[in-house]
């Protein structure tokens, strides 16, 4: 199975138009333009039921003390752990791409709704993303964030941050999930009924002084 995007490279950067923010000057960083990239996939294997698609950051810092905090700077070298983007379940055997910006344009305050959404006229799912608890303290933000929102990495942060896009093709047509999900969740579901998987990694930075 193969995946690829007409938004960025394989191994590459990923464009400020698919981050939730991007950097500024003055004040490190402004809220971007936040549209989901163009994916598409093909060699799907026979079988196939439905896919399952995630967007994973592994270099998120475990400790946020130091975060995005003037004179402090978070090392390469601290202790990380996976933030979920992204997870969309129930897509059709039969879609091969989802569009730029067709699921995901522009950031929206306490999140987009779901998990119910529509690809090509075809019903699917959208899991909780990890801004649900990360914006779970702040009163203007704070609520369940369907769907994707891109990259937002630390501006105080040495490493520089990846992106994986991982499609699962599956036999079953449906995710064994009901209501409200997660991606970890989604991943413990599709035990068992991996036909094949395919993945993308792009690259992302707030900080002026990493390179890209």
């Amino acid at each position: 199975m193969k995946l690829w995007s007409d938004s960025f490279k394989d191994g590459g950067a990923i464009p400020a138009e698919f981050a939730f923010a991007e950097q500024d000057a003055a004040t490190h960083i402004h809220l971007s333009a936040n549209r989901n990239p163009h994916l598409a996939w093909g060699d799907v294997p026979a079988g196939t039921q439905s896919l399952l698609l995630v967007c994973i950051d592994g270099d998120v810092p475990t400790i946020g003390t130091d975060v995005n905090q003037e004179g402090k700077t978070l090392p390469a070298s601290m202790p990380r752990a996976d933030f979920y983007h992204w997870t969309l379940a129930d897509i059709p055997a039969t879609v091969t791409a989802i569009a730029a910006g067709q699921l995901a344009d522009g950031v929206v305050a306490q999140g987009k709704p779901g998990p119910d959404a529509a690809l090509n006229g075809a019903p699917v799912r959208q899991g909780v993303n990890d801004y649900t608890g990360w914006f779970a303290g702040d009163a203007q933000m704070a609520g369940d964030y369907y769907g994707y929102d891109g990259p937002c990495p630390p501006w105080n942060d040495e490493r520089l941050h990846h992106y994986v896009f991982r499609l699962y093709a599956l036999d079953v047509p449906r995710l064994p999930l009901d209501g409200r999900f997660t991606g970890p969740q989604a991943l413990e579901a599709i035990r068992g009924h991996i036909l094949d998987e395919a993945q993308l990694i792009g690259s992302y930075t707030l900080n002026p002084a990493v390179a890209n």
